[in-house]
């Protein structure tokens, strides 16, 4: 027995070790200084400007485009060609103000903190950690995975694929230590507000869909594959690929009838995920027809999409059947304090655990 309740205090010990990692990587108060970027600064709407975010020890960046608070209508018509049920009632929603990355993540930029590509590089050139480097390097980094998981498709500057929502939550996680600034994926409200960037049509561009070759990798041009982020003309925001190429995650639980509660039309709406699956992805892949490709289109996870993962259990990190789906990032101009985080921004149930690593930073 007295065995037993010391294996018990060292576990207990171990997650509440975990916990203070969890906190340091995303607190207010443990965050060093942000790596100093003038344009990322802003006190209010008018001072948004767009900015590049370095990845510390590597070439890469993120770019970032700053997106004006307003509201839209959520949700397409009745009348809208090819609409699902889940995608109404249309509903008034009020967005606050953010910035969101012009490009969907690319490989380049997701090895940086997949492949320990920064720490890596530190070492080869005898680099001394920052503060910042120090909290980074304690998020965890997904397990190697078991095959290419770009099925040949190339890397580099094409969009990172077949993550789990979980890892791109934790990319986040990273990026926020690594930066100094706090980032997170959208919300689904979000991501369609900025995916519209002020229509009300089908695509960002109008209802013509003769045009969306012109703005979109989808199943007609991709080629069999996707394709290197921004060749596409942008949306009226400069956003680039928000239709094809890639879908992309966003924060919210799928459910079909969620546009009709009450709490749809609350400000900043989230359905804070509370199981694995579904999880929404939005805005269509290079593997899809035109009708998904359209702003107000939802679609949900399932377990399908690990069809051909042969481990067991089957990895956290990794999707194998869902080579149309990655993410892009976004930062809010007003920054939620610790415990909104932890209730509603940075909440995901049921805690991601890896086998081999042990409890996970989610």
């Amino acid at each position: 027995m007295a065995s037993l309740h010391i294996l018990v205090c060292r576990i207990t010990g171990l997650a509440l070790l975990l916990g203070a990692v969890q906190t340091s990587a995303w607190g207010q108060a443990a965050r060093p200084e942000p790596i100093k970027v003038p344009d990322a600064i802003a006190a209010t709407a008018e001072e948004m400007k767009p900015y590049t975010e370095p990845l510390e020890h590597t070439s890469f960046r993120l770019e970032m485009v700053p997106i004006p608070g307003g509201t839209f209508q959520m949700g397409s018509a009745d009348t809208e060609a090819d609409r699902g049920d889940d995608e109404g009632p249309v509903h008034t929603v009020e967005i606050s103000p953010f910035w969101m990355s012009k490009y969907e993540v690319t490989w380049n930029q997701y090895e940086v903190w997949g492949d320990k590509v920064d720490s890596l590089r530190r070492a080869a050139y005898n680099k001394p950690a920052t503060s910042r480097d120090k909290v980074a390097d304690s998020v965890t980094r997904p397990t190697p995975p078991y095959t290419d998981m770009s099925f040949g498709m190339g890397r580099e500057n094409n969009p990172a694929i077949c993550m789990t929502q979980h890892a791109a939550r934790l990319y986040c996680v990273w990026l926020s230590a690594k930066t100094g600034r706090y980032y997170r994926l959208p919300t689904e409200a979000e991501w369609e507000y900025a995916c519209r960037a002020g229509t009300s049509t089908a695509y960002s561009f109008g209802d013509d869909v003769a045009q969306l070759p012109d703005h979109a990798w989808l199943a007609d041009n991709s080629d069999g594959k996707y394709q290197p982020v921004g060749k596409k003309k942008p949306n009226p925001w400069g956003l680039y690929d928000m239709h094809g190429n890639v879908a992309e995650w966003v924060l919210d639980q799928y459910a079909a009838d969620s546009y009709g509660k009450p709490e749809a039309s609350a400000k900043d709406p989230l359905v804070v995920p509370l199981t694995e699956y579904p999880r929404v992805v939005r805005g269509g892949g290079w593997d899809d027809p035109a009708n998904m490709l359209r702003s107000a289109v939802r679609e949900g996870s399932n377990l399908d999409w690990k069809q051909q993962d042969p481990q067991i259990p089957q990895s956290i990190w990794y999707f194998t059947d869902a080579l149309g789906v990655g993410f892009r990032v976004v930062r809010p101009l007003t920054e939620p304090s610790d415990e909104e985080k932890a209730v509603k921004w940075d909440k995901s149930e049921p805690p991601q655990k890896d086998p081999e690593e042990g409890p996970s930073l989610e």
